[in-house]
């Protein structure tokens, strides 16, 4: 019998603050402070998150020790997300685990953002994807095809040039006037509505790489255009705009998926990354499996944002491996599957 491993997963990529323990697969605790503050901005502040997870990061920590029942003494070693993220919020998380790590004399381990809300899937219990696999990463920052061959072997397939998924929903949604964060409000709205009363252009990019700048600004002249002939044009069709634009950003995201999974002679898809709690790409997803015999997983709610959870398992592969680290913070730039 395997020797229990705990982890301590600290997650501060962006505006969620988050600690998680792990022993071996299994999450013990997974403990997530929001940022209200945001909302009134309409977007993330990158300098008001720094200052929120200074304060929230011990409460969090502690609360997620407390609710394992595992004294810090038992922790074999501190998981962080180093990257992508906000420089600032990332400072806060990797400083304070590379001195918890030296207080304790126990291993740093570093943490791709995106390798981790693939490696979401595997935290016990429930089951999990046999390799090679794809998965679709869908965030506010991120939108990527990966080919999966281990728990620590990626290959990029593709990849947004411009703008991600979820950035391309938030956008819309603050077009039509909805508050911060959008995405999840047009998922709720669209259920209602007509999902082929408004069309919407599909980006053409080479191979498995996506853009969706294209879309964001169609969509902008077409809100202006109907709205200068009828002010109340977002109201009287919000549900048919919603359900239309969302069904669009669906078509281009599963078109690219299912070429790489033609390509690559692969029948499990996985889906991943903040934007996989959308219902419309979780039922795509769960189309495949009933029209094309693919095998498919879709993560659970709480590992679909941002949260430690992911971290603390990644960390755990990278701790069988004895892949440890004492690096600083690193922003987006260079910083990639």
């Amino acid at each position: 019998m395997q020797d229990p491993v705990y982890i301590l997963g600290i997650e501060s990529s962006c505006d969620d603050t988050s600690a998680a323990v792990s022993c071996n697969q299994t999450i013990l605790s997974n403990v997530v402070a929001n940022q209200d503050i945001h909302k009134q901005y309409g977007g993330v502040v990158p300098e008001l998150a720094s200052r929120d997870h200074q304060k929230n990061i011990v409460p969090v920590i502690n609360e997620a020790l407390a609710k394992a029942s595992i004294p810090l003494t038992q922790i074999n070693a501190i998981a962080f997300t180093r990257g992508p993220g906000l420089m600032g919020s990332l400072l806060v998380g990797t400083s304070f685990a590379k001195s918890l790590s030296l207080a304790l004399n126990i291993p740093l381990i570093e943490v791709n953002h995106m390798q981790a809300h693939i490696l979401a899937h595997f935290c016990l219990p429930g089951a999990v994807p046999s390799f090679p696999f794809l998965c679709l990463t869908v965030s506010g920052g991120h939108t990527q095809i990966v080919k999966v061959t281990d728990y620590l072997s990626f290959e990029l397939l593709g990849q947004t040039q411009d703008d991600a998924v979820g950035e391309a929903f938030d956008k819309a949604a603050k077009i039509l006037g909805l508050p911060y964060p959008g995405g999840p409000l047009i998922d709720k709205y669209a259920k209602q509505g007509d999902a082929k009363k408004y069309k919407f252009p599909i980006s053409n990019m080479p191979g498995f790489d996506y853009s969706f700048s294209g879309i964001k600004t169609s969509f902008l002249y077409f809100i202006q255009e109907q709205t200068k002939h009828n002010k109340n044009f977002i109201e009287e069709n919000l549900a048919d705009i919603c359900a239309s634009y969302q069904a669009c950003l669906a078509d281009i995201l599963f078109k690219k998926l299912l070429a790489a999974a033609e390509q690559q002679h692969i029948k499990t898809i996985a889906l991943a990354g903040g934007v996989s709690a959308n219902s419309l790409l979780r039922q795509r997803l769960m189309n495949l499996q009933e029209e094309k015999n693919y095998t498919v997983f879709i993560p659970p709610f709480e590992y679909c944002t941002d949260n430690a959870a992911m971290i603390a398992i990644t960390g755990y592969f990278k701790y069988l491996k004895q892949e440890f680290c004492n690096i600083k913070a690193t922003p987006n730039a260079g910083y990639t599957l």
